[in-house]
């Protein structure tokens, strides 16, 4: 761990890296600057700019709730399961995955009908959740874009797990931009001093910081029974291929969110914009990039990381970048030369290539101290928007 601290700054950065990329680390110092930030700012190994706050940072606050410091994709994040299944075979997986793609929406593409959850009853009155809840009913168990994912992964413990990455859909993506607006409103009405209005805030016992609060955990269920759904999906397929087939419990965890926690004897509110809690004995999941390996893993409870851990490996490349610099046909033969199944067809996919990523092993030497690996998996086939 780096720590860093000047005259300038009220608490000190906390740093589980080597090597910070300069935007990621300005953004992380104008976070030690702000008048209500607790304790210090803990960026996790898989940072990396963002808007306002680094992609993989942790921060505390007392008093205020910041919609940038959660993220535009409100409660993204993984689910894992692991199968009885010790083996598959290729033609099986081929066929598999097949399915799957015909099955589960990807990319921007919604369901047809409506989704049935007895959640949608239970929508707060928010102006825009109310606004796009209709909407939200066909996106409910689709998969998205970027790097999310659904993945098929042989274990280190002899076993084949499933993987999906996954969050809130436009769902999440149009509360985070309602609120950022009136947090900018507000921050502007009361000349608030910021070094970047994208960090711009609600106080606590404002109605807005109370209308975010009900909307962001509504998004955060939203995307967790999403996750759920498709993972269902998932496993009637495998049950077709394999009828005796039996499955674990779900590992299902999110890592954009803010939570009232307690730590270091105060209570405040952590924000986790791709960074996922790891409090002692807690299980997570860190995915690595496409054709990397990713690991189940339980939390050591470490303090100075405000009990978390990295969401993933992070990115070295802007996703234009990548499909600006790297080499389609090198990337396709990195993932073919291992027997994935992949989704590098192509030069638009270039930016899911994992030479667009940090070193997953690297991420995770960083973070010893933040999490134990229980289980190590290694990519079999994938399937993205």
């Amino acid at each position: 761990m780096k720590v860093i601290k000047t005259d300038e700054m009220k608490v000190p950065v906390k740093m589980w890296l080597d090597e910070i990329e300069a935007g990621a680390l300005e953004q992380a110092i104008n976070l030690s600057k702000l008048p209500f930030v607790f304790k210090h700012v803990a960026i996790m190994p898989d940072c990396h700019q963002g808007y306002g706050m680094p992609i993989g940072g942790v921060l505390a606050t007392k008093g205020v709730v910041i919609p940038n410091a959660v993220g535009v994709d409100i409660g993204c994040g993984m689910i894992a399961l692991k199968t009885s299944l010790k083996e598959i075979d290729r033609t099986s997986l081929l066929k598999i995955i097949d399915k799957i793609k015909k099955i589960i929406p990807v990319g921007f593409n919604h369901h047809k009908e409506k989704q049935a959850w007895n959640g949608f009853s239970q929508a707060p009155l928010t102006e825009i959740v109310q606004q796009e809840l209709e909407s939200a009913k066909y996106q409910l168990g689709t998969l998205g874009g970027g790097n999310h994912f659904i993945e098929i992964q042989k274990g280190n413990d002899g076993f084949i797990w499933i993987m999906i990455h996954s969050g809130s859909r436009n769902f999440g993506l149009k509360i985070a931009n309602f609120y950022h607006k009136k947090a900018v409103a507000l921050c502007e009405k009361w000349y608030s001093d910021l070094p970047n209005k994208d960090l711009s805030f609600l106080p606590i016992g404002t109605k807005e910081a109370s209308e975010y609060f009900e909307s962001m955990l509504f998004a955060l269920e939203f995307a967790k029974e999403s996750r759920l759904r498709m993972l269902g999906e998932v496993t009637d397929i495998f049950e077709a291929f394999f009828s005796e087939m039996k499955f674990n419990e779900a590992i299902n965890i999110h890592h954009n969110y803010a939570n009232y926690e307690n730590h270091f004897g105060s209570n405040v509110i952590v924000h986790r914009k791709g960074a996922t809690s790891a409090s002692l004995g807690e299980p997570g999941i860190i995915p690595g990039s496409q054709g990397t390996k990713s690991y189940i893993v339980r939390g050591k409870g470490n303090p100075d990381s405000f009990m978390s851990c990295s969401h993933g490996a992070g990115r070295t490349m802007g996703r234009k970048q990548a499909q600006r610099e790297l080499n389609l046909e090198k990337e396709k033969k990195i993932l073919d030369d291992q027997g994935i199944i992949h989704s590098i067809v192509n030069i638009d996919d270039l930016d899911e290539a994992s030479s667009a990523y940090k070193d997953i092993s690297a991420v995770m030497e960083n973070q010893k101290n933040l999490v134990d690996i229980e289980v190590e998996l290694t990519p079999l086939g994938v399937v993205k928007g």
